[in-house]
């Protein structure tokens, strides 16, 4: 199969969170038009069998890759422990999740304490991000908690205030006891509550977003491919896939994005 410099970027996600990772990659890449899978039909991931979310990953990648993109971004961190050895082997494009470039910056930024990484039970319990930041320094500290009151605050819009605060103080009040100078946003949910969570566990901790990270990670990629588009002074276009109806993605889906979301086709991927 042959790239096209010109070609979209293609990104799924099981719903919403994957936005960020949108959002990430249109501010780091503005010239780049994409392509957006929410798998909202099947929302949540973290609660199936490793094998169900490749099969899902699998169709939600042979729908992007009809539609001609150059590059598949897993925005799913689900996705990305159970299904990206999959879909490498199976895809004829380059195909990067979200975990291993979070594991990687994190690792660049410690200072020689700890590294925390915070997600849903799911991505916690698979300790994908353990296994890549062990990988890349076999002697770093790491801290894993899960925080799944973190996805509901965000979905409903409750990323200020005394709720949200309430609740990382609750999750999080380990992470200054145990020595963490660097934590891992490892939900597509989470930098919307950044400030609340940067706000408990202090200024010493840097935060890093998986969803900046990996945009940087995609960059690199087309740029080391020649894949990267040709500046232009037309806005690239940005088209959205639901497979489920798209009222709610479209209402809450523009908190995520940063920007309104002007419409998503609904689209029938039977398996």
């Amino acid at each position: 199969m042959r790239q096209d410099s010109h070609g979209p970027i293609g990104v799924f996600d099981s719903g919403i969170g994957g936005l960020t990772v949108l959002k990430a990659l249109m501010a780091r890449l503005p010239h780049e038009r994409t392509l957006y899978l929410g798998d909202t039909a099947r929302v949540p991931y973290g609660t199936k069998s490793g094998e169900v979310v490749t099969r899902y990953s699998l169709k939600n990648a042979e729908f992007l890759l009809e539609r001609g993109i150059k590059l598949l971004v897993v925005a799913c961190n689900t996705a990305s422990a159970a299904a990206l050895p999959a879909l490498q082997a199976a895809l004829p494009v380059p195909v990067l999740g979200v975990i291993e470039p979070g594991a990687r910056t994190a690792l660049q930024r410690t200072r020689g304490g700890g590294v925390g990484v915070i997600g849903t039970p799911g991505t916690i319990r698979s300790g994908a991000y353990q296994r890549a930041l062990e990988a890349g320094n076999p002697k770093v500290a790491v801290k894993a908690t899960a925080c799944p009151l973190f996805v509901p605050l965000a979905e409903e819009g409750w990323t200020n205030g005394d709720v949200p605060l309430l609740v990382a103080r609750e999750y999080l009040a380990g992470f200054a006891r145990d020595g963490v100078d660097t934590l891992v946003l490892g939900c597509t949910h989470y930098p919307l509550l950044k400030g609340v969570i940067a706000e408990v566990v202090g200024p010493h901790v840097s935060l890093v977003d998986s969803a900046e990270a990996t945009a940087e990670a995609v960059a690199e990629l087309l740029g080391e491919k020649g894949l990267l588009a040709p500046a232009s002074v037309d806005a690239p276009e940005h088209a959205f896939f639901v497979t489920d109806v798209p009222e709610r993605f479209v209402e809450v889906g523009a908190r995520f994005l940063g920007r309104p979301i002007s419409s998503a086709e609904q689209v029938d991927l039977r398996f």
